[in-house]
């Protein structure tokens, strides 16, 4: 059945991304968790009779991209600017150095890329040997299938973290980098993720830090009018990122780098060295309608109060891990 549900689903270009064979053996409808069938080209459930399209080869288990536009917006812009490409590595290093992983801890694992964006960290997981299914809410799905088509290893998705189509005890390994902050309750978010673990499997998170109130004052202060803009606007205002960046690096070199922190908090922007990086991580700090931050504690309390177990504090803040305990 599963093959004949694959055929079904094949695509008609190159363009189009190429769903697993055993992609049923692992699916449930997220709205009554009961196994999904393949009805041409959609997943239905027998239970509660409902219904979800395959889209130019996506599963599709939501509707609408509700609140999270702005990431579909940024990264149909940049598709490919935080692909490591031609000599670049920063999102490799960004990932192994939020992870604190060995690339054999992953290989031949199934791995959930939960809120995958365009793909960049699935790339990378893939590239590690993983089986990789990546789920994000908003249309950067079509980024990422196209991104990674060549890959059989990645299976990508759009859903909804509050409400993931799969059953508990899924995944050996789970992350997610910068996204369950920018859900209705980052908390609710990381509570579903880590129930679909399997016992030993390993989750691992970054959020925002709400350690620096005083950074975060003035961009607090503007994200009031710029949530409210319309996309298009807000990117356009976000190329002051790029002068001000270069300014920023003359006044480091000579060594004025009060003044640049003072430019920072008066109007926080990314520094990255890479223009189109500035852009891109301006709008992305301007544009969420959610935009939580979180201390150890309060995080440290989720991973206790979901039973996961050797628990630790990572190096990049606010980065955690813990694991399923294996039931005796």
């Amino acid at each position: 059945m599963i093959q004949s549900a694959r055929e079904a689903c094949m695509p008609e270009s190159s363009e189009e991304y190429r769903v697993w064979d055993d992609l049923l053996e692992i699916l449930v409808c997220p709205n009554c968790k009961c196994r999904l069938n393949m009805d041409g080209n959609a997943f239905t459930c027998s239970a509660c009779r409902a219904n979800y399209p395959l889209l130019r080869g996506i599963p599709r288990f939501v509707p609408e991209q509700a609140y999270v536009g702005s990431f579909g917006f940024q990264w149909t812009k940049h598709a490919h600017t935080q692909l490591d490409r031609n000599g670049t590595y920063y999102s490799e290093k960004n990932f192994r150095e939020i992870l604190e992983i060995e690339p054999a801890k992953i290989r031949g694992k199934l791995v959930l890329d939960a809120g995958c964006g365009m793909g960049r960290y699935a790339e990378l997981a893939s590239r590690y040997g993983a089986r990789v299914i990546g789920v994000d809410l908003s249309r950067a799905v079509e980024s990422a299938a196209t991104n990674l088509r060549a890959r059989s290893n990645v299976q990508i998705l759009q859903g909804d973290l509050m409400n993931l189509p799969f059953a508990e005890g899924t995944f050996d390994f789970i992350y997610s980098i910068g996204v369950l902050h920018h859900t209705p309750s980052c908390e609710s978010a990381f509570r579903k993720l880590a129930r679909t673990l399997k016992p030993g499997g390993r989750i691992v998170i970054w959020l925002y830090s709400g350690y620096s109130p005083l950074g975060y004052r003035m961009s607090d202060f503007y994200r009031k009018l710029t949530t409210r803009m319309p996309n298009r606007l807000l990117y356009a205002l976000c190329y002051i990122a790029v002068p001000l960046g270069w300014f920023d690096q003359v006044l480091c070199k000579i060594r004025l780098n009060l003044l640049a922190r003072m430019l920072r908090v008066l109007i926080p922007f990314s520094p990255h060295e890479n223009w189109r990086w500035r852009v891109l991580d301006t709008f992305d700090w301007y544009s969420p309608r959610y935009q939580s931050k979180h201390t150890y504690e309060e995080v440290f309390r989720w991973f206790e109060s979901e039973g996961l177990a050797n628990v630790r504090i990572l190096k990049s803040s606010i980065g955690m891990e813990g694991q399923k305990p294996i039931q005796q």
